[in-house]
């Protein structure tokens, strides 16, 4: 929950040519108010443009919600789906989790599905169990054709948001044995090719060697990129 419209402008605007041609794909998450702004400044840009949240239903009474229709006609490519805050504040479960990303690529939406232990959780022994159930309970009804558009984030509850950090064999491991879940289930060309990312406080320090482990393709970028230059630092990195 950062930044007004006109911030939002500013931003993008001083963003573009500092990730004017990187050699990963960028996206932009922002707020629900912002996004018609957003996706208006980086028009014609390599800035891609997403949500943070979505609604299952396509209509109806849900006051305040926001269905994947009115996303994809704002323009937006990508939506955030079962972020650890929304699990955390929101009452979201696996099985909402679930319903949005399937709302998500029913509209032609690419989900970034979050997964993620808590540090109870990780210090019980229990992050596999953790992340077997909410990698295959989220995924549930996704097809293997569907999968080339949905997005994976490992992101360990403990480390968001606090400056700690995975060690980068810890981040590379348990990414490794989601995209093993991956493999079980829709096969190891499948999972091999899903775009599955580090989410807990990667930053423009850390960025670089979290990003050189075999198994992490990018990163879900908290505070870090709320700064243009902290967020060009960690696009390079990669």
């Amino acid at each position: 929950m950062n930044k007004t419209v006109a911030e939002t402008r500013e931003f993008i605007k001083e963003l573009i040519p500092l990730v004017k041609g990187a050699n990963n794909r960028v996206a932009l998450c922002v707020p629900f108010t912002d996004l018609v702004a957003a996706v208006e400044v980086a028009k014609g840009t390599n800035i891609g443009i997403g949500a943070q949240n979505v609604h299952w239903a396509e209509s109806g009474a849900f006051t305040g919600e926001i269905s994947a229709a009115m996303l994809k006609e704002a323009g937006v490519e990508y939506v955030v789906v079962g972020h650890s805050e929304r699990r955390q504040y929101f009452g979201e479960t696996d099985q909402t989790v679930l319903k949005r990303t399937l709302a998500a690529l029913n509209a032609g939406l690419k989900p970034i599905v979050c997964v993620g232990e808590t540090l109870a959780e990780r210090e019980s022994g229990k992050m596999q169990e953790v992340l077997k159930r909410q990698t295959e309970e989220g995924l549930k009804d996704v097809s293997a054709k569907q999968m080339q558009d949905v997005v994976i984030a490992y992101e360990p509850v403990w480390a968001i948001g606090t400056g700690k950090t995975a060690t980068n064999e810890e981040a590379n491991d348990a990414i490794g044995f989601i995209r093993s879940i991956l493999a079980n289930k829709f096969g190891n060309t499948v999972a091999d090719k899903t775009y599955i990312q580090y989410g807990g406080s990667m930053n423009e320090k850390n960025a670089a060697d979290l990003l050189s482990m075999s198994e992490i393709d990018g990163g879900l970028i908290g505070g870090a990129s709320l700064v243009p230059q902290k967020f060009q630092a960690i696009v390079k990195a990669k």
